[in-house]
């Protein structure tokens, strides 16, 4: 297999094989390298990584589509979150990032549906007062 073809393969694995999902990734790696990351590919989860980056993400690292941006570098266990994050992108389309904005407004960190689907433990959060927020990574 070519390097273009290789490339090709990834960003449809990536993007779970969805056309909107593909789109968001392929911006989501264009905006990741303007942050200052490098990007790299998770071949046991599917899922493209930016880490190294400056800012331009939330918490400790969002995923968009199918890209993880982040400055860190991730566990295992972190990757294993965000890939569902990613079939989240592919199940919502480019509606998820709203669905999600509006989840984490009424019910915030880990009561937030869509942090639970992927694994509150696996995505670093801790309980802190009352509520449970992501660690520092």
């Amino acid at each position: 297999m070519s390097g273009r073809d290789r490339k090709r393969a990834r960003a449809i694995r990536a993007s779970r094989g969805v056309p909107s999902a593909r789109f968001v990734t392929a911006l989501a790696t264009v905006w990741g390298r303007a942050w200052g990351g490098s990007v790299s590919f998770d071949d046991e989860f599917g899922l493209f990584v930016c880490s190294g980056m400056r800012g331009g993400f939330a918490r400790g690292g969002t995923t968009v589509g199918g890209v993880f941006l982040t400055r860190i570098r991730p566990t295992r266990a972190l990757l294993r979150h965000e890939a569902v994050h990613a079939d989240q992108w592919a199940r919502y389309g480019l509606g998820f990032a709203a669905r999600y904005l509006w989840e984490e407004l009424r019910n915030p960190g880990s009561r937030n549906r869509f942090e639970i689907e992927a694994g509150l433990a696996d995505g670093g959060y801790r309980e802190e007062r009352g509520i449970t927020r992501p660690d520092e990574r």
